[in-house]
């Protein structure tokens, strides 16, 4: 029978890593490598790092800009390994906000200053391998992963 999947709260098999910083962004610089520590066990290459690291600098710069209107709040990271998968977690308690809903925005739009955001949304979707949204206890959380072998000793 297959597993149901991680959007529907399943919990991860593998050993879970967790870092929870304030929603500022000096705090990126933090993330980066808590995550960068944890890709050093998988087989991934240079571009796929990159591509994580984009998606995870993108999705936590979102959340620190515009889930706490006119506050701060924090966000927690996991992170694990499962199915041959690097697994991100992001979640905060900020306003409500499900970023599979945005729309692939238009160069010509963007570039013109018709419409502002959504690329750093596009681009994460786009480079990770999975994408997924729920909101449950008034907590947004967004699972992203990226399909990497473990390490071999």
């Amino acid at each position: 029978m297959p597993k149901p999947p991680l959007s529907a709260g399943r919990r991860p098999a593998g050993p879970m890593k967790t870092l929870q910083v304030k929603s500022e962004l000096r705090e990126l610089d933090r993330i980066r490598k808590f995550v960068r520590r944890r890709l050093r066990d998988l087989e991934l290459s240079e571009e796929d790092i990159y591509k994580v690291d984009i998606s995870l600098v993108e999705m936590c710069t979102n959340i620190m800009r515009y889930a706490y209107p006119g506050s701060r709040g924090d966000i927690t990271i996991r992170t694990w390994h499962e199915d041959a998968r690097l697994y991100l977690e992001l979640r905060d308690d900020g306003i409500a906000f499900d970023p599979r809903t945005v729309k692939k925005p238009s160069m010509r739009e963007m570039l013109s200053g018709e419409r502002m955001g959504g690329l750093g949304i596009f681009l994460a979707r786009r480079l990770m391998d999975g994408f997924d949204y729920r909101r449950q206890d008034a907590q947004n959380i967004l699972t992203m992963y990226k399909k990497a072998a473990a390490r071999k000793a």
